[in-house]
């Protein structure tokens, strides 16, 4: 087992340990698995499935510590707006 710590967003924020891909495994040279490409009936591309490598288990997650929610207030603001500038943004040159 090869375990890293990763924030998660489903079913909620949190800090998981969870298993990595073996980086020495030669059908998949430590990415976790192979992409796939594929096309539709007129040989356009359609699409890309992701083949995992049995040196990996992706599903294997155990939660260290549930995160809290961002306040609402700061879900509403995405962007950071300067308070200094008229709309949110200066379209005056630096000098």
């Amino acid at each position: 087992m090869r375990l890293r710590i990763r924030v998660t967003h489903q079913p909620r924020r949190a800090l998981v340990l969870t298993d990595t891909p073996r980086p020495n495994c030669p059908d998949c040279r430590g990415e976790g698995g192979t992409e796939q490409h594929y096309g539709d009936h007129t040989g356009e591309y359609a699409g890309t499935d992701w083949d995992v490598c049995p040196c990996w288990d992706d599903t294997r997650r155990t939660v260290l510590l549930p995160l809290p929610h961002r306040p609402r207030w700061l879900r509403r603001h995405t962007q950071y707006r300067d308070p200094w500038a008229p709309a949110g943004y200066s379209d005056k040159p630096p000098f």
